[in-house]
């Protein structure tokens, strides 16, 4: 969940402005559990249960469902996020000039994927589970999602900067994870980015997040499968590359070739040791953010 300080955040933060809902999180975070267990554990009424819980659904950490057990029914809550990440900052992005591209993740022009693996749009699997071909199926173009446990996927970009507007800063942002067999919280990958070819650097993804539902996930989307990543934002500036504010490497802006009519974006996830390793990309409609690859360049 990506939180900043506007009014839209202000429910998160008022939802964890309390030690009994912070409890809450802390139980349903081994497993979910229905009102009256909450209760229970807590010391506390149903009643006084129910609004905190409610409290939380409003600002997104929690979700609910009702399940009929043993004759009666009950409310069962479990966490729908498991990461928040807060810009503490005012966004300036309005203030700069920019030019906005969003890729599809099934809008690549490149493909290798190794099972366990599949791409899939908000409706329907494209083909079969652990079948590379169907990565290159016409269907691809409305993917919302794709995995793979090794292998890459590139991707034309764009260049609509004019000869006279001196570009200052490339950003891409993009939902992105591990793959693991099913799904696995501790299964970290190393994942690369490159542009043109040029190695920009890597991010360790944790893991291969199902444990919980993802927000976006269609009601058609398997429990056991990949449910959602980690937002992240890659900015290539005159001071060198960096990943959420962290330098991965010293390849600055202008070690891209602008005379070029497009960028190549490529990512990857190399072959690795067991336990580790693999690339979910997550687009509209899946995962916690509705949101393509967003690439903008700013100029001036």
């Amino acid at each position: 969940m990506y939180l900043t300080t506007n009014a839209e955040s202000l429910r998160v933060y008022e939802a964890l402005a309390s030690e009994v809902r912070l409890q809450i999180i802390d139980l349903l975070d081994e497993r979910e559990r229905h009102i009256k267990e909450l209760a229970a554990e807590l010391y506390l009424s149903s009643a006084i249960v129910s609004t905190h819980v409610n409290k939380l659904q409003q600002a997104g950490i929690v979700t609910s469902k009702m399940k009929r057990v043993g004759g009666g029914t009950y409310k069962y809550c479990s966490l729908s996020t498991e990461y928040l990440q807060i810009q503490l900052s005012k966004p300036n992005d309005q203030k700069r000039k920019n030019i906005e591209t969003m890729l599809p993740v099934g809008h690549y022009t490149d493909v290798a994927a190794f099972p366990t693996c599949g791409i899939a749009t908000t409706e329907k699997l494209i083909g079969q589970y652990d079948n590379p071909k169907y990565f290159l199926d016409p269907e691809r173009m409305n993917a919302g999602i794709l995995w793979f446990a090794r292998g890459y996927v590139e991707y034309k970009v764009p260049n609509h900067l004019f000869v006279d507007q001196r570009v200052q800063e490339l950003e891409i942002s993009l939902e992105i994870g591990s793959e693991a067999p099913q799904i696995n919280e501790n299964w970290p990958s190393d994942i690369r980015f490159f542009i043109n070819g040029l190695y920009l650097g890597e991010w360790t993804s944790p893991g291969d997040f199902g444990r919980v539902r993802g927000r976006l996930s269609p009601d058609w989307w398997q429990g056991d499968v990949n449910q959602y990543g980690l937002m992240k934002v890659l900015r290539l500036n005159a001071n060198g590359t960096f990943i959420d504010g962290l330098q991965i490497s010293e390849l600055t802006i202008h070690d891209l070739d602008w005379d070029s009519p497009y960028l190549m974006l490529r990512i990857s996830a190399e072959e690795s040791v067991p336990g580790r390793g693999g690339l979910t990309l997550y687009g509209k409609g899946f995962g916690n953010y509705n949101q393509d690859i967003r690439i903008r360049t700013y100029y001036e």
